[in-house]
Order: structure tokens, then sequence, then C-alpha cells
């Protein structure tokens, strides 16, 4: 896409469509999912989300609970404004993408749920995947930002990302081992706090590859489910441990809802009556240089 391709055609949106919001809701419970976020999903006349996240947005009536929702997937709100419930599953990701643009013709405000947040490693790039694909100009799409697992799992453990970090899905999903164990190996190399995702999938040769390039005595937090409490697939739980061990605790290693968090050679720990806390600091500075 060129820059003048991005740039807007002049014509507008026609006044009789709604608008395609894509909604993080970070881990998923009422307390970690921003003012926005809440707004446009109870304000939506369609909403589309897991059966998981279904269940969360309904813990403090963010979306109407079961017993005012009809089979069809109609429910009505206590003021008596209804929204259409559409359950999402990961082979039904195009069918419903092109549904949503059906809604927002028809008027509707159409409310696509994303856990975390929508545009990493979430649903954002598939809707505007999907708009191209079917030259969908004429549909509204706005995104909003919802607190990922990094950042979520970072603050369960205390403030392991306040310098350089990065990413990384270990999910060979759409890209060869190759390419991922590429980004590790040069993530290391930079000395970059990395944050693995889907770790489900070969979690321990990702460690391997970064002991290549790091010593074993850098620390690694394993953190689940954060930000869920008990109401994740695992329960919520961090432990700390050191890169040359992180590779024999699969058993903390739980699924989907699963992050670990590489130090680079800075990150310490800290420890206080409570427990302890891993932190990178900022360039290395100490207490005067602020």
């Amino acid at each position: 896409m060129s820059v003048e391709d991005a740039a807007p055609s002049g014509d507008g949106t026609p006044d009789d469509h709604g608008t395609l919001y894509v909604v993080g809701i970070g881990p998923g419970l009422p307390d970690h999912m921003t003012k926005r976020a809440k707004e446009v999903i109870e304000s939506a006349d369609v909403v589309i989300a897991s059966s998981l996240y279904q269940e969360f947005l309904r813990d403090d009536g963010t979306i109407p609970s079961e017993d005012r929702t009809d089979e069809d997937g109609t429910a009505t709100r206590e003021d008596g404004f209804e929204q259409e419930i559409v359950r999402s599953t990961m082979g039904r990701q195009i069918e419903l993408a092109r549904a949503a643009f059906d809604h927002v013709r028809e008027g509707k405000d159409v409310a696509h749920v994303s856990g975390g947040d929508p545009s990493v490693y979430g649903k954002s790039d598939l809707i505007f995947k999907m708009a191209e694909e079917d030259d969908a100009t004429d549909i509204p799409i706005e995104i909003v930002p919802g607190l990922t697992a990094a950042l979520g799992g970072s603050a369960n453990v205390g403030a392991p990302l306040c310098n350089d970090f990065c990413t990384v899905s270990l999910s060979d999903k759409w890209r060869g081992w190759d390419e991922i164990e590429e980004k590790l190996r040069a993530a290391a190399i930079s000395d970059f706090v990395i944050v693995l995702y889907n770790c489900w999938r070969n979690y321990e040769e990702a460690v391997e590859i970064v002991r290549e390039e790091r010593t074993d005595d850098a620390y690694v937090a394993i953190v689940n489910d954060a930000g869920r409490e008990d109401a994740g697939r695992n329960g919520e739980s961090q432990f700390i441990t050191t890169l040359g061990e992180a590779a024999d605790h699969d058993d903390k290693v739980s699924g989907m809802g699963t992050s670990l968090i590489i130090g680079n050679h800075e990150t310490e720990t800290w420890r206080n009556d409570d427990r302890t806390y891993l932190v990178t600091p900022r360039g290395g500075r100490d207490v005067d240089d602020f």
C-alpha cells in the first residue's frame, strides 16, 4: 500500500453505515478493561466474542446475562436495548468478519472482541486483510486497545520491561520455525528483554536458543493467565527461575495463557517482606539519575 493509497478518499463513510470496532478486553476481567472498551461493547448492536470472553463480559454486566439472552443470541439489557451476541470460534474467523461487514452496512455497530490487545497477535490484522480481500473500503474500522499479556505479566512480577524489550510468538502456524529461531537469536544477541507468546509450542527449544547467546543465570518469569485470577484456563500464577533452569519447569507452562519473560544482563531481583520481584533498570541508572 502506497502513501497515496493510505490517504483519505474524501468521500467519507455512507451515513447509513455503522462502525466495526475491534475491541481488546485485556485479560477479560472487568478491572483490567478500559472504559472505552466497556462503553463500546455495552452500546454495540452486535457483539462477537468467544464463549470464554462472553463469560468474562457477563461478570459485571458488560453484556447481558444468559437468562436475558434468547436461544437465537438476542440479549436484552435492563434498559430494553437489544444486542445480538454471536459466538466466535477459531474456525469461523473469515465467516464472522464478512458477517460483521454486512451488519455495518445495515447500519449496526459491531464489537468484535479480542483478548489482550487486538493488534498484539490478535484480530486486527485479519479484519484489515478481509477488508482488503473483499474491497470493503466503505467499512469504518476502529481499534480499541487493551492490556496485552506482556504488560499484564510484567506487572505481576515487578518491572522487567523498563528497558528495551520485544515480543516473539512461538506459533509456527503461519511462519516456519527457522524464521522464529532467527528472530529469537537476534533478540537475544541484541540484549532485549524477550516476552514469549504461545508458549505451548516449542518453548523448551526457544529457551535453548536464547541460552546460546545469554548466560544461564539470566532471570526468567513464567506467568500464567495474568490478570485473570481464578477465571482463566489454569489460574493466575507467576514463577521466577533462571534461563538455565527454565526448560525444567514445563509443569508451570500451562498453555495459551502462559508467557515467558526472559531478562537481559541488567535484569535483577529485588525482594521485600512479601515476595521477589524482577526489575530491569532503565539504562542502568541509579537513584541520583532521576
